[in-house]
């Protein structure tokens, strides 16, 4: 390693971000030089390389139309940004990188030698697509290219000041090209993301990464947030020991979608409150598989929901089924009671399917009783 790239590495090293590196057919010179710089471990979360088709179908969920592409570079950087959200200890911004190749081996290759290089990060993609000046090197000679552009790449990613001499010839011009993310919230309604999360103090972003850490879920339209959401978030956090989040789903199955203007509004509601997930889940079947292990906490009129077979298409076997997957899952409901037509009613006066019983606990009327709804306070307000 010579010591233009070692400084490199030690500023990558000296930065507050974290990776994961995949590279498969070229680029394992870089991933060698950044584990041969100290601090190594303040920069590299984990090192990939998916040679094997199995391997690479297994990194980014199915088989490349092509392995060596700017498209499969971007999909295992993105892969590896979803890697690095799961394996990330602290805040620390992620980055994902990947490096996808074929370069010069132990025969003559009829195509082109090509290097394409991605970093995926929670702001956008940039890939760099490079035809290799074929025959003008043999294989250590190529890959020191590649590797050299891959750290130049990591640079630019990290905010990293570096013009590295990767050591083109004149036929060789990397293509490159910058693509901003959507905002999460048009991710969302679009379909591309299935969850977003919001902090306490209103910070919005894509959840990228593998399924969240089980919490408790408050479901509901806050429309607008009152003391009995707040009681109900504390008391579940009491009884199990987990962070409580207001979940906002943007679908529903009773009524219209919610726009963009309208999130916005209630998501002000909830700034200072407390996080917030935003899903594009209208059921409890489909919010089980976002978040696994967690708690919901619902009201007693959400129950006579939940177990009513009108919302699984009338069909006591598909509820049943949903009922059992939520299950499966490691998801529970804890249900407070609700006053209803001046009559407090409670799980007791709730018939549960034979079999379920455990999948619902009552939270008791000492512990939590609030006689007021978001319906009642808009028609006060109006």
């Amino acid at each position: 390693m010579d010591r233009e790239i070692q400084e490199i590495i030690v500023k990558l090293h000296g930065t507050p971000h974290k990776s994961v590196l995949a590279v498969a057919g070229a680029g394992s010179g870089a991933m060698s030089w950044l584990l041969g710089v100290s601090g190594a471990s303040r920069t590299l979360l984990e090192t990939l390389v998916p040679y094997g088709r199995l391997s690479m179908i297994d990194l980014v969920g199915e088989e490349p139309s092509q392995y060596v592409s700017p498209q499969n570079a971007k999909d295992m950087a993105r892969a590896c940004y979803r890697r690095g959200l799961k394996l990330l200890e602290d805040d620390s911004p992620v980055v994902g990188v990947a490096c996808t190749a074929t370069i010069a081996t132990d025969y003559t290759k009829r195509g082109d030698h090509r290097a394409c290089i991605a970093t995926w990060d929670e702001t956008g993609v940039t890939s760099y697509n490079l035809k290799l000046d074929k025959g003008k090197r043999d294989r250590i000679g190529e890959e020191e290219v590649v590797s050299r552009l891959l750290i130049q790449a990591m640079a630019q990613a990290f905010g990293v000041e570096a013009d590295l001499d990767i050591g083109f010839t004149e036929m060789e011009n990397p293509i490159i090209d910058s693509v901003q993310h959507e905002s999460p919230l048009y991710r969302l309604l679009s379909g591309e993301v299935e969850l977003v999360m919001v902090s306490e103090s209103g910070d919005i972003s894509s959840w990228e990464g593998e399924s969240p850490e089980p919490m408790v879920i408050l479901p509901g339209s806050f429309n607008p947030l009152h003391k009995g959401h707040r009681q109900m978030a504390e008391v579940g956090k009491d009884i199990t020991g987990l962070d409580a989040v207001f979940e906002l789903a943007v679908l529903n199955v009773d009524k219209p979608p919610l726009e963009e203007l309208e999130i916005m509004r209630r998501l002000d509601g909830l700034k200072g409150e407390g996080k917030v997930a935003l899903t594009r889940t209208p059921t409890f079947q489909e919010k089980s598989g976002v978040f696994p292990g967690s708690v919901f906490v619902i009201g007693w009129d959400t129950v006579i929901r939940v177990i009513d077979p009108k919302y699984y298409g009338y069909s006591e076997t598909a509820m049943l089924t949903a009922l059992a997957e939520i299950w499966a899952r490691g998801c529970r409901f804890l249900v407070v009671g609700r006053q209803v037509n001046g009559t407090f009613r409670t799980l007791d006066e709730v018939s549960i399917p034979q079999g379920f019983q455990p999948l619902f606990q009552e939270i008791p009327e000492e512990r939590f009783r609030a006689d007021v709804s978001s319906t009642e306070l808009r028609a006060r307000s109006s």
